[in-house]
């Protein structure tokens, strides 16, 4: 029996890159495996301090890691994860 995989994306708003975009990194290296892509985002153009940042992650993996990792960055202070699955 094979194990369904499915695409999806996980939407992370960063409230503070400078304070926490390195435990997101640390979260985002160690699940590696499911990450096809990403891209970030700076959502305040002229921003020097205190900035907010936007990643996009494209993921292919079970629907458990999925939920798994967006759970795991969604936990972190000053971060918000969601995400969409978009196969069945």
């Amino acid at each position: 029996m094979s194990i369904k995989k499915h695409l999806g994306t996980i939407t992370i708003l960063v409230k503070d890159r400078k304070t926490h975009s390195v435990d997101v990194q640390k979260i985002l290296t160690d699940n590696g495996s499911i990450i096809m892509s990403r891209l970030g985002v700076n959502v305040q153009r002229s921003c020097v301090e205190n900035c907010t940042g936007m990643i996009a992650v494209a993921v292919e993996g079970t629907a458990k890691q999925i939920n798994d990792l967006t759970k795991k960055i969604d936990a972190l202070y000053g971060v918000v994860a969601r995400n969409n699955i978009m196969t069945k």
